[in-house]
């Protein structure tokens, strides 16, 4: 900052051992101080194991009992691994080595390569991309740009489950993993893959782990040699340690136990690279006389915050859920967790931009804020809005939405067919704006519905789906839009968002975001069919997609907002459902598996009348029709039911008042929530009454719009066509 004089504090290093304990809790000072044997460490989001790890190989190496050098501490990123290595220079243990699996294996290839083998080592790929596709091309396969991202993925998902060539369909079968091609196909790519790498000398990043393994179990004397170098180990995020990972580091270990493991298997969110939770969960069987010690205490979020994350998994199923740890906050009280159901996708868009923008103005810088979102496809509906609404904001973990190669490419395809449109035959008998997106997005890949599965041909589909969506509200708001007008618009959003956002407000993925904390955090885009994500299916799928959930509510210090919309564009059907993993933890709802298709106890009040299925309004507590919850919401009060419990609605009846109310509002000037909302339409097709008096008894009706719109309605419900003549001016 200009004009500005900052000190940064440095901690002073700790006089003594017994020093560096100060201020540890007691399940801290436990690890800490707990030197011999194996010790596994279970440590709740926000717990502060960093802290624990860190201070016990300090305190280790202050007493004497550890030996700088002799240390190897291991994780999963090059951030995590520098954060130990600054932290444990400041607690006075430099010197111990802090590295990524791949870092550790790396350095020791390279030392013991000439020795092993022989020459130099192969160079390592940095990318293995275009390898594969060599690869593919000599299989006499062709792979686009989306496919070629996902044969590659599932490649270093075989060498990292040490799966080789013949075995992959198997493998897979056998993981119920959906492949992007035929497995194959898949398996021939990839041992065509390794013939290539073994004819050009290279080696890739998988394979540095492979050799080093190769190497440790083939030549005992420079096991030996590794193992007289590191005598103790530390594996941080043991959770998501993979198969060759684990092997690596029982090489290392021998037939020794120094070995202390921190991990948490309700943190277990990249299974779909090979990790699993089931080292962490085996830990005790594989050492019965380890020490286990559980970090509990939540130094990072309020309260209501933990509530709200314990909830999450006291939900859950499986054998990580067995092992789940009960968080307690250390931290005074904040405000309750935000619940927001919104109309249409634009509309929670531009809610939370608001959100965001007020919590600037109360003092929460912008970078303390996050919106958290399940696919990065979801990014650029916030991107936009929060450049609408004057916020800054910054990327992680992905690209900008209009730096993507597939959103660049399909830009240059509509500015073309905007400049040549009238001799475009693609566009021929074409007249509305999004229809003529649909058709020139056709050749780049878009199609009417999604593919199945995950990886970058879904990611490429949502992306282009994304411009499709805008193309059909420029339409609603110009109807007279065309293509050149779609691409200024285009042109517009893209300059919009390449402001300096340095300070800005994050935009993540919930991957992305693991191991990030921030004062305030908004997880957007809460509906079935995205969280969990449409295409996991098994039981284990998703309870990961439950467990993705829990990882950003542990995100957020203070404030957290949860929302999701109704239907997906302005006008739209609002069929969506909340995510499941919401039900028994927002208000006016229970758990799935209570009461579900049942009166609760004082159903009996909101019982349906004989004849009809609409409930009279209760007096006293206004309680769910279906299973009997206290309703607190206005919309579900209107219902008379949970917004996720079962519906009586007629789909065509409510589309056809739908569009009567749009002819009403129209002809009247108003907006069309001003004859009735959603919800009161909603109502009246779960109802569908036959006279004045069962209409009147429908909350949101009333006797001023009974005898407004009263005639109308019932007509329409009666299946009668209706004239618009008694709208009044």
């Amino acid at each position: 900052m200009t004009g500005a004089t900052h000190t940064t504090l440095v901690p002073q290093v700790p006089q003594d051992a017994d020093a560096v304990l100060d201020g540890l809790d007691p399940e801290q000072r436990e690890v800490a101080t707990a030197l011999h044997g194996p010790v596994c460490v279970l440590a709740g989001a926000g717990t502060g194991k960093t802290r624990a790890i860190t201070h016990r190989i300090a305190y280790g190496v202050r007493a004497g009992i550890l030996q700088p050098a002799s240390v190897l501490a291991v994780t999963f990123t090059n951030r995590a691994a520098g954060e130990m290595r600054g932290r444990l220079r400041q607690l006075g243990a430099a010197g111990v080595q802090a590295r990524t699996f791949h870092s550790a294996a790396l350095r020791q290839l390279q030392y013991f390569w000439p020795k092993a083998v022989g020459g130099e080592l192969p160079r390592i790929l940095d990318r293995k991309a275009q390898t594969v596709a060599d690869a593919a091309a000599r299989c006499r396969v062709r792979l686009d740009r989306t496919e070629l991202r996902d044969v590659t993925a599932e490649i270093e998902w075989a060498k990292v489950t040490q799966t080789v060539p013949a075995d992959y369909p198997a493998a897979i079968a056998e993981a119920q993993r959906d492949a992007p091609r035929d497995p194959a196909e898949i398996g021939q790519i990839y041992s065509m893959y390794e013939q290539v790498k073994q004819e050009r000398d290279t080696l890739d990043f998988e394979d540095v782990l492979l050799l080093t393994v190769g190497i440790l179990q083939d030549r005992q004397d420079i096991a030996e040699q590794i193992r007289r170098q590191y005598q103790h180990f530390v594996v941080d995020e043991y959770q998501d340690v993979s198969p060759l990972q684990q092997r690596l580091l029982d090489l290392w270990l021998g037939d020794r136990d120094s070995l202390c493991v921190v991990g948490d298997a309700s943190q277990t969110i990249y299974s779909f690279t090979g990790a699993t939770p089931d080292y962490l969960l085996d830990f005790r069987t594989r050492h019965p006389h380890a020490a286990v010690v559980k970090l509990v205490r939540d130094y990072r979020s309020t309260p209501q915050v933990v509530h709200l994350a314990n909830g999450i998994l006291a939900q859950a199923r499986g054998r990580a859920a067995d092992h789940r740890l009960e968080l307690v906050s250390q931290r005074g009280p904040g405000p309750e967790p935000v619940y927001t159901a919104y109309g249409d996708e634009p509309t929670e868009a531009e809610g939370t931009a608001r959100r965001i923008r007020d919590l600037i103005a109360s003092g929460v810088p912008a970078a303390e804020i996050a919106v958290l979102y399940r696919v990065n496809a979801r990014s650029e509906i916030y991107e936009q809005a929060l450049a609408d609404a004057g916020v800054p904001y910054q990327l992680r973990g992905a690209e900008r939405f209009f730096e993507r190669q597939e959103v660049r490419e399909a830009g240059a395809a509509l500015r073309g067919a905007a400049r040549f449109g009238a001799n475009d035959r693609l566009l021929d008998d074409v007249v509305d704006l999004p229809s003529q997106v649909r058709a020139v997005l056709s050749t780049k890949g878009w199609t009417t519905e999604p593919p199945s599965g995950s990886g970058a041909v879904r990611d490429r589909w949502e992306s282009l789906a994304a411009l499709v969506r805008l193309a059909e509200d420029l339409a609603r708001a110009r109807p007279a839009a065309t293509l050149t007008d779609l691409v200024a618009e285009l042109d517009e959003r893209a300059a919009a968002q390449h402001a300096p956002t340095v300070q800005g407000v994050t935009l993540a993925s919930l991957h992305a975001a693991k191991g990030l904390e921030w004062d305030a955090v908004f997880l957007v885009g809460l509906t079935e069919g995205t969280l969990p994500i449409t295409y996991a299916r098994t039981d284990e799928q998703i309870e990961e997609e439950r467990r993705l959930l829990y990882v950003g509510v542990t995100r957020a210090r203070r404030h957290l907002s949860l929302s999701w919309s109704l239907s997906r564009s302005p006008g739209g059907r609002p069929h969506r459902e909340p995510s499941r993993f919401l039900k028994g933890l927002r208000p006016g709802t229970v758990p799935s598996t209570a009461g579900r298709g049942s009166f609760a106890a004082g159903g009996a009040a909101a019982a349906a009348r004989p004849g009809g299925t609409r409930p009279r309004r209760a007096r006293g507590p206004v309680r769910c029709r279906v299973c009997g919850t206290t309703l607190t919401a206005a919309g579900e009060m209107k219902l008379m039911r949970c917004e996720d419990c079962p519906s009586e609605m007629d789909e065509a009846l409510y589309g056809r008042l739908l569009d009567w109310r749009s002819r009403a509002a129209r002809r009247l000037g108003q907006p069309d929530y001003c004859v009735f909302t959603e919800k009161t339409l909603m109502a009246i097709a779960e109802a569908t009454p036959a006279t004045d008096a069962e209409l009147a008894v429908i909350p949101g009706v009333g006797i001023r719009k009974l005898n407004r719109f009263g005639s109308d309605v019932l007509a329409i419900c009666a299946g009668q066509p209706c004239s618009d003549e008694n709208v009044e001016d």
